[in-house]
């Protein structure tokens, strides 16, 4: 069974849809532009080939498109391929599709819903190899204390903070050294 791929325009930059039948298998977000989409994307998925979608999978890529484009939308209906994660990563990745747009989890609240507030910084691990960005909604992921925390999107950190922001989320930055000494005097 071949997997079928389609890179489109969104208010961030292009992106991709990795899908086998009528589950999602990959997201990809945008790097540079949409060659460096499309060069990722077949790093990723060498044998899937360019197809315009249909269906479920047309209707789950216009929804990513309104969600970045700052409209309300729940993606947690879209069907993911999840057969070949481990229970771990699947256990957070369903955890995470339950936080609506506009909110956050800390990857310690997480790893408490788990059952063991010792696994946050596996939480953390299972997220950075999430290969469902925007459907399982990493980004309103945060470390302790609201600090930004990391994103494994090409652009990092810059793109959580951005995606945050259009979901009106606005993530407190770690105080700079500056802050620090400007509260010290």
């Amino acid at each position: 069974m071949s997997a079928s791929f389609t890179l489109f325009d969104t208010a961030i930059g292009p992106c991709g849809l990795v899908w086998r039948e009528h589950s999602i298998r990959g997201v990809e977000l945008p790097g540079r532009d949409k060659p460096a989409t499309r060069a990722r994307l077949a790093r990723r998925y060498p044998h899937a080939r360019e197809h315009e979608p249909t269906g479920e999978i047309a209707s789950a890529r216009d929804a990513i498109i309104a969600l970045i484009g700052g409209e309300s939308r729940d993606l947690c209906e879209i069907a993911l391929d999840m057969r070949d994660l481990p229970a771990l990563n699947r256990q957070v990745y369903e955890i995470a599709r339950t936080i609506p747009p506009g909110t956050t989890l800390t990857y310690g609240d997480i790893a408490i819903k788990l059952g063991d507030r010792t696994l946050a910084q596996a939480v953390g691990q299972a997220l950075g190899k999430n290969p469902w960005p925007i459907i399982v909604p990493c980004h309103r992921v945060l470390a302790s204390g609201g600090k930004i925390g990391g994103f494994s999107a090409p652009t990092g950190i810059a793109l959580k903070r951005k995606l945050l922001a259009i979901e009106s989320v606005h993530a407190r930055r770690a105080p700079s050294l500056f802050d620090c000494l400007r509260q010290a005097s």
